[in-house]
């Protein structure tokens, strides 16, 4: 028994334990974007397939993405996950249920099936909540023919669950549906995301 209760104290050091690179990020988006949210940041690691919400400055949350299968970048139509600087323009999905099928944001009716095997099921679907990004870099995230919101890049829910945790995306950054909900009721508009590779 003594033994099981060191291992989860390890495990859950390491969970909450925040990068050493964070720290400084957050100070940087800070002095650089005043008129945005810094008390809620949201840092998206494509390296390690995960998001890390902060909020006060301490790490509140982590959880397991999916980015882009073709990886990064910020072209229009490349169906890439975009880097940099973004912060939450629009949300969508409050007080929908958990699996609820957005098309053009707007709820469907229809409940997603999920799926936990690691497969495509034929279907883009976005599900139970969405974070629209804006992008905060012109020529890198923003503006003409690279433009995060124009891209319609967003964090959002899927039914496929199952890739969370691997590069599978068509650019926009996936949740488990409870996950995007609980970063959905943490992360406000205007609220400042990094992605970073």
């Amino acid at each position: 028994m003594r033994g099981l209760l060191w291992a989860l104290l390890l495990w859950s050091a390491w969970v909450m334990a925040a990068p050493p690179d964070d720290g400084e990020r957050l100070r940087v988006l800070r002095a650089a974007y005043p008129d945005y949210r810094a008390d809620r940041v949201a840092i998206v690691d494509v390296s390690d397939q995960e998001l890390r919400l902060y909020v006060d400055g301490r790490l509140a949350a982590r959880y397991p993405v999916s980015t882009a299968e073709a990886g990064t970048g910020s072209a229009a139509g490349s169906n890439r996950t975009p880097l940099g600087a973004h912060y939450v323009r629009r949300r969508y999905g409050a007080g929908a249920p958990a699996g609820m099928v957005f098309r053009a944001r707007v709820p469907t009716g229809r409940i997603a099936a999920i799926e936990h095997r690691p497969r495509h099921i034929g279907e883009d679907l976005v599900t139970s909540r969405i974070l629209w990004l804006a992008g905060l870099e012109p020529g890198r995230n923003q503006g003409p023919g690279v433009d995060s919101f124009r891209r319609y890049i967003y964090i959002h829910g899927t039914p496929e669950e199952g890739l969370i945790g691997r590069p599978a995306s068509h650019g926009c950054i996936r949740l488990r549906n409870e996950d995007v909900i609980a970063l959905f009721d943490a992360l406000p508009v205007r609220s400042l995301v990094w992605i970073q590779p």
